[in-house]
């Protein structure tokens, strides 16, 4: 048995030293030391040999398994380097080569325009406040004076999810929450930016989606001069100092009295242009006092408080300010549009 061994160690020796390749060197793995290899095969036989020959043997089985598997533990590491050495060369880069430009992206123009009006509006000492989407009918309409089967809610076709549940249709209803989460405490002073639903056919200047930015400031003798003055320097902010303003008569639910607010044109002077319909005014936003019934129901003694209230929408200052002639243009994600803003 201990020839068969010696023959077995240099059969094997002489064939794993001429293995070139991994799955080679695997299959002679096996067909030596595996479970059915031909060296368990040879020492299978040792259960017929004397006591004093199996130690004997046992020490030769394990110098010819030591030598088979040192000459696999080589070969593997020389496979395992080679390999390492063709992926290196396969993988190799060029330092010489010019850096490829990565894409930049820009802020939205929408996005750039609200964050104009907050940072106004933070600098006149305002908080900006949030709240639903998905509003109740109490909150968009009945509490900003607008009852059930009021005709004044027709101005505003809505999304109802149930019989009290709506998209909501204005920025409106933040106020309120905003109010009643105060328990009648004053000052307020706040914005409220957001999304708003209206069921409306999508055109060049009407969209079913928009963004409006709302305000609200409660307190101690609030008159519509106050009013004027806040919006005055709004607009010289946001569209030159050589901006004015005009305050028109109109009719909200929410209000009273209520106002359009018109600023003259910022391309022509107010001296009529195409932009201004030659009229040399632009309309941007409504306003006016808070009326005594929505204070009432957001916690507020309107014999003791008053104050005012104001709504823009984004998608029609962001058209004035950049001279955009489409509300869709905003939502077409379209990066010739997108890219006209980068760097603005």
């Amino acid at each position: 048995m201990k020839e068969k061994l010696e023959a077995l160690k240099v059969e094997a020796v002489a064939k794993l030293q001429e293995v070139n390749d991994p799955q080679a060197l695997n299959d002679l793995r096996v067909k030596y030391l595996g479970k059915k290899g031909e060296l368990t095969e040879v020492l299978r036989g040792m259960g017929g040999l004397s006591a004093e020959e199996r130690p004997v043997i046992g020490q030769v089985a394990n110098e010819v398994r030591g030598a088979i598997e040192a000459i696999i533990t080589e070969k593997q590491e020389l496979f395992q380097q080679q390999e390492t050495q063709q992926r290196l060369q396969a993988e190799k880069v060029d330092v010489t080569l010019p850096g490829r430009s990565l894409p930049q992206g820009g802020i939205h123009p929408l996005s750039r325009v609200v964050q104009e009006i907050e940072d106004i509006f933070i600098g006149m000492g305002y908080q900006v406040a949030e709240g639903p989407e998905v509003e109740t009918d109490y909150f968009n309409f009945e509490a900003l004076n607008l009852p059930k089967n009021h005709p004044a809610r027709d101005m505003q076709d809505s999304f109802y999810l149930t019989d009290d549940l709506l998209m909501r249709t204005q920025t409106s209803p933040v106020q309120v929450r905003t109010m009643q989460a105060k328990n009648g405490e004053a000052p307020v002073k706040i914005i409220c930016p957001g999304k708003v639903f209206r069921r409306d056919d999508d055109d060049a200047t009407h969209s079913f989606q928009f963004h409006q930015i709302e305000g609200l400031v409660i307190g101690d003798n609030i008159r519509m001069s106050d009013l004027k003055g806040t919006l005055q320097q709004f607009v010289k902010e946001m569209f030159g100092p050589a901006t004015g303003i005009r305050l028109r008569p109109s009719f909200f639910p929410f209000t009273e009295p209520s106002v359009e607010v018109d600023v003259s044109c910022f391309k022509c002077g107010g001296e009529g242009c195409r932009l201004c319909k030659h009229t040399g005014w632009l309309e941007i936003l409504g306003a006016g006092m808070v009326h005594p019934n929505v204070l009432r129901m957001g916690g507020y003694d309107p014999e003791k408080y008053t104050g005012f209230a104001f709504g823009m929408g984004v998608e029609r200052i962001a058209m004035l300010k950049y001279g955009i002639d489409d509300i869709r243009y905003f939502y077409t994600n379209d990066m010739g549009f997108v890219k006209q803003f980068k760097g603005i």
